[in-house]
């Protein structure tokens, strides 16, 4: 049975991989993307964003990037952010709304607050949690042309098996893009 909501914007697991199955290098390091697909590569997808529910870690990986080389890697995207974490920092981001508790709960919050568009999910953790309860409508990738040999994998240990539905396949420069429905009863 599926947690989904049944607003007009779908949950969409989004993120950038290896094509040996990595999202990020050894200590999670992800500059490696932008050598190959800028951040603003795909703004239809940006525009059709409403929020974003991200992890902890990526969210901390997201903010050392951006401090190490500022507008480096600027998505075009200006909604709300949430990060999903079990200990939130002692600082606060006006950016970014920091939410503990259940996948469940933290998926309708930011669904709501994505006023009709899509909700991206960012993260191995968060997406996992978000397939095993079965809130993830589809999951974009772009696979890009390099192999990494290690790092953190597409999805974490434990997740098990999600059969899914091919949408679309293209091409956007050294880029392929998949997209994939989840069924509802997954999870």
């Amino acid at each position: 049975m599926s947690d989904r909501g049944t607003g007009s914007g779908k949950v969409v697991v989004n993120r950038s991989m290896s094509l040996d199955g990595f999202i990020a290098a050894p200590g999670d390091e992800m500059s490696w993307i932008f050598d190959v697909m800028a951040p603003d590569a795909f703004p239809e997808i940006a525009a059709a964003t409403g929020a974003m529910l991200v992890g902890r870690r990526t969210y901390e990986v997201g903010a050392a990037m951006a401090a190490e080389q500022p507008g480096g890697a600027d998505y075009p995207f200006s909604g709300p952010v949430f990060v999903l974490t079990h200990r939130p920092p002692d600082t606060s981001d006006p950016a970014v709304t920091f939410l503990t508790g259940d996948i469940g709960e933290a998926v309708a919050t930011a669904r709501a607050a994505a006023g009709g568009k899509n909700l991206e999910v960012l993260g191995a953790d968060v997406a996992a949690q978000c397939l095993r309860r079965g809130l993830v409508d589809e999951i974009l990738v772009y696979v890009l042309p390099v192999l990494l040999g290690d790092g953190v994998r597409f999805s974490p240990p434990g997740l098990g098996r999600v059969d899914l539905e091919p949408v679309s396949s293209t091409r956007a420069g050294a880029v392929t893009v998949l997209r994939f429905r989840v069924p509802a009863t997954a999870g």
